[in-house]
């Protein structure tokens, strides 16, 4: 009998490059077409293995799926950045890389970052995903988040409507 375990944890030092992997392709995945090339690959460049163990270091709230030692996923949130928005917390980034896609991993991710945001005192937060990402827009829907606000992003000479889904 084979047994793998699955587990979502706290990142650890040692998850920096596997972090940036799957940051690599989860993004060129999603925004493939969506996001301008050249501004894609300058995005997805700066978030190499340094800044990820820098995020760790820094004691981000970050938690990764973890399949038997290979990381799958990852979640990172916090307090909200946009003061104008009335919720307290925020999911920055959620993304599972593409072979671990359509399994559940990204609810049970989303699933225990709203659990620590709660624990935290953030019982209400928002989740961003740019407009013309359906598969993410879809996700956040389907877990039950309501379109509270759409803003512009600038992606070098070209924009992007992002949806801001607001958790109560």
């Amino acid at each position: 009998m084979i047994e793998a375990v699955i587990t979502v944890r706290n990142a650890r030092e040692g998850d920096a490059q596997s972090i940036a992997d799957v940051h690599d392709a989860a993004w060129r995945d999603a925004y493939r077409g969506v996001i301008p090339g050249r501004e894609l690959e300058r995005m997805i460049a700066r978030r190499g293995p340094r800044w990820w163990h820098s995020a760790i270091m820094r004691g981000s709230r970050l938690l990764v799926l973890d399949f038997d030692e290979i990381i799958g996923g990852y979640a990172s949130y916090g307090r909200n950045r946009v003061p104008s928005l009335r919720y307290g917390g925020e999911v920055f980034e959620l993304y599972v890389a593409p072979e671990f896609q359509g399994l559940g991993f990204g609810k049970r991710l989303f699933e225990l970052a709203r659990k620590d945001l709660a624990e935290h005192g953030y019982s209400s937060f928002v989740v961003w995903a740019l407009a013309d990402n359906e598969r993410a827009v879809e996700f956040y829907r389907r877990l039950g988040g309501r379109n509270v606000r759409e803003a512009q992003e600038r992606f070098g000479s070209e924009t992007r409507a992002r949806l801001a889904f607001a958790f109560e």
